[in-house]
């Protein structure tokens, strides 16, 4: 089986003089980036590096992130990406619970490096040592990478990745996605998740161009896709509906893009459509955790599907799709029994495979909390149809329940981003004494939009159940997002217990 280290050395071997990265006017061929790596490497192991101990990395997506993607495992070494968007408390908690040895901080993120303690930083762009490292023979299930919870719990919680865990996802994605030398990936959401950073691998393996743009904007990665010809990239939904309403977007050129996956988050056929319609590309659903590197589903549609009028592909297109090839997913009941492909019961999802995190650094019980019987338990609440494609409903968190009634996010999400006004929603619960939770939405409005919350109420009400129907509707500009761009809805809640939701001061309201 390959390892992360033998992923560099045959791209280098075999496509050491075509371009590797490209980062404004910087360009590294396959022998820059090896040698970027090797030297990289070198550095830690001077200063005092050793296998297995922990290097972590806060920067935005550059050339450097990504070299140190390789260089850690080089050495044998364990990286640490960080959500350069946690408060520093959050970096500190998993700084000391990683027990981490070395800090390599991005030219931005240096003094917000140097303010956490009890980590020797390497500051900016780090000075490669002379003399190269020789590569460590890792084993397939030494560990890898180790990614950190944002700590909502109060305490942090690492995810580990072994070499195995990395490989195999590459591998596998290359064979689902048909990757290839031509193929150049926009590395536009934020490489320290690994929404993104999965594919500095399965790119890597092909000899792939990998073209990085440091923060994501809606103009950037618009310019950066006809500047550079992007054929692909994956981006949460959040960041899409920002690209598509953009001015920018009518006119770039999107010729080049042959697919854009999206996942981190569901989304309705609505705005799948205004997606294709903007990049006239194929447009492929993704869901995936940290703890499994990360593609649980894709939404590659089976040939015979494929023969569906367009309104019914746009439908399979909105779902979650149907399992990754590297792994067994079942949807089950609390029984642990499948729930049967009628698109109506619900169950959670459970998956095992070779992509499968081997659990929580140093959290043997919320490690065999989530891994049962030989299974990890998503948490996920889905359905399935007679194809086999899932459709997640809700996260067991996020699921409302009112006067007795079971009522799942999405259903809600979808009624309201159906409307022809609405770019974005967010259904939750908040607390009522008489029904236990009442169902509210955040909803973001076109610019050019004058629809009001009654008009919005009742669109609903015409689409689904009265008790599903959101009691309170707050306009707002934006949605507020975790570090990878997911939609909070802990935030949402937050602000609506206080009374901050439909305040100005609240990511403003659309005037």
């Amino acid at each position: 089986m390959q390892t992360i280290q033998s992923l560099l050395e045959d791209a280098s071997h075999r496509h050491a003089g075509r371009i590797a990265v490209v980062a404004g006017e910087l360009r590294w061929t396959y022998a820059d980036f090896a040698s970027e790596v090797r030297g990289l490497a070198a550095r830690l192991l001077e200063e005092g590096v050793a296998p297995g101990d922990r290097v972590a990395v806060l920067d935005d997506n550059t050339p450097s992130f990504l070299a140190a993607y390789f260089a850690a495992p080089w050495i044998g070494a364990v990286l640490q990406p960080l959500n350069h968007r946690l408060a520093p408390r959050e970096l500190q908690a998993a700084l000391e619970d990683a027990e981490t040895r070395v800090l390599l901080a991005g030219a931005g993120r240096v003094e917000s490096a140097r303010a956490l303690r009890g980590v020797r930083v390497l500051a900016g762009d780090v000075e490669p040592a002379e003399e190269p490292a020789v590569p460590f023979r890792s084993a397939p299930d030494d560990l890898a990478q180790l990614y950190y919870t944002s700590g909502t719990t109060g305490r942090p919680k690492g995810v580990m990745l072994t070499q195995r865990n990395v490989c195999a996802h590459a591998a596998c994605a290359v064979r689902e996605l048909g990757l290839a030398p031509t193929d150049r990936w926009g590395h536009f959401a934020p490489m320290f998740h690994l929404a993104d950073a999965w594919a500095t691998f399965a790119l890597t393996a092909v000899g792939g161009v990998h073209v990085m743009e440091p923060r994501f904007t809606a103009e950037g990665a618009l310019d950066a896709i006809e500047r550079e010809r992007v054929t692909l990239t994956n981006l949460v939904p959040t960041m899409l509906t920002r690209m598509v309403a953009h001015p920018r977007a009518a006119t770039f050129d999107p010729s080049s893009l042959r697919l854009v996956l999206s996942g981190g988050a569901p989304i309705t056929p609505a705005p799948v459509r205004r997606i294709v319609e903007t990049f006239r590309c194929e447009y492929v659903q993704t869901y995936g955790m940290t703890e499994t590197s990360p593609y649980l589903t894709l939404g590659i549609l089976h040939e015979h599907l494929r023969a569906l009028p367009r309104e019914e592909r746009l439908r399979y297109a909105a779902r979650t799709g149907r399992p990754f090839a590297a792994v067994e997913l079942e949807v089950v009941d609390d029984a642990g029994a499948p729930v049967p492909g009628d698109d109506r019961t619900v169950g959670e999802i459970r998956v095992r495979g070779e992509t499968v995190s081997p659990g929580y650094w140093r959290r043997p019980e919320e490690t065999a909390r989530a891994h049962r019987e030989g299974w990890l338990y998503t948490g996920d609440l889905a359905v399935v149809d007679g194809e086999g494609y899932v459709d997640i409903v809700d996260r067991r968190s996020d699921m409302i329940l009112t006067g007795g009634e079971n009522v799942y996010s999405t259903e809600v999400e979808n009624a309201l981003t159906d409307h022809p006004d609405v770019l974005a929603a967010a259904a939750f619960g908040l607390p009522d004494e008489t029904l236990g939770e009442i169902v509210c939405a955040a909803v973001v409005l076109a610019p050019s939009s004058r629809a009001t919350t009654a008009e919005l109420s009742a669109w609903c009400r015409e689409r689904i159940a009265a008790y599903k129907t959101p009691r309170c509707i707050e306009l707002v500009a934006e949605l507020p997002t975790t570090g990878t761009g997911k939609v909070s809805k802990r935030l949402l809640r937050e602000a609506a217990v206080r009374g901050e939701l439909s305040s100005p001061g609240f990511r403003g309201v659309p005037g």
